[in-house]
């Protein structure tokens, strides 16, 4: 009699990674319901490795599973929202200063090239791509802090609040790129730590304020 056939590990790791960027880069809104059985249909796959890739998600805060077994994005509260905000606030300062020493001319010049990214989604009303450029411009800096714990830790708080950044683009009239960026760049190439811990303390928290100012994520 032959074993039964294990699940396949690529299958499992292919449709994980790519929920996983999907919602981290805000493509799907909060509360946006999904079923095991549609995940395993849309990326043609079994029932196993679905179920493996929602529990692993649900893990990080990426998904909400109840007890029934509904699996939907998550729908953040203001508490919630203000706590992981805290969390950026606390973290990517401290990234940030740490990646300073080793921010020479390219890395700087990199930042410059990813900030006109983000103005040309802006300018085409790109939400998944102005949420996606604006993650690289801070990976890209943070990178550079050779903290690798710090940064996982930090990737799960950008993954839990993906939908709700889509809400926050949504909500934010945007015409121009952060202008916090370039005070970033500007502290960065002037070697200037306070003043860098201060512009990226205020980029992570400003647009979440917005969310909290009347009580809602809608």
């Amino acid at each position: 009699m032959n074993a039964a056939r294990p699940a396949d590990p690529t299958a499992h790791e292919r449709l994980y990674r790519n929920l996983r960027g999907r919602i981290l880069v805000g493509e799907l809104p909060p509360g946006q319901a999904l079923t095991i059985r549609g995940l395993a249909r849309d990326y043609h796959v079994s029932m196993t490795p679905a179920r493996e890739a929602v529990r692993r998600l649900a893990a990080e805060g990426a998904l909400t599973l109840s007890a029934s077994g509904r699996v939907t994005t998550p729908e953040l509260s203001v508490e919630r929202i203000e706590e992981l905000a805290a969390l950026r606030a606390l973290i990517e300062p401290e990234l940030a200063a740490r990646a300073l020493p080793r921010a020479h001319f390219a890395l700087i010049d990199r930042l410059s090239a990813i900030n006109n990214g983000i103005a040309d989604a802006v300018t085409g009303h790109d939400a998944v791509g102005y949420i996606r450029s604006n993650l690289d411009f801070h990976r890209t800096l943070y990178l550079r802090a050779q903290a690798p714990a710090m940064l996982a830790i930090l990737e799960t708080v950008w993954l839990q609040l993906g939908p709700t950044m889509r809400a926050l683009y949504g909500r934010v009239q945007r015409n121009d790129p952060p202008c916090h960026h370039r005070m970033i760049i500007a502290a960065l190439r002037a070697g200037d730590e306070p003043a860098l811990r201060l512009a990226i303390r205020a980029d992570v928290t400003h647009g979440l304020r917005h969310l909290t100012a009347d009580g809602t994520t809608s």
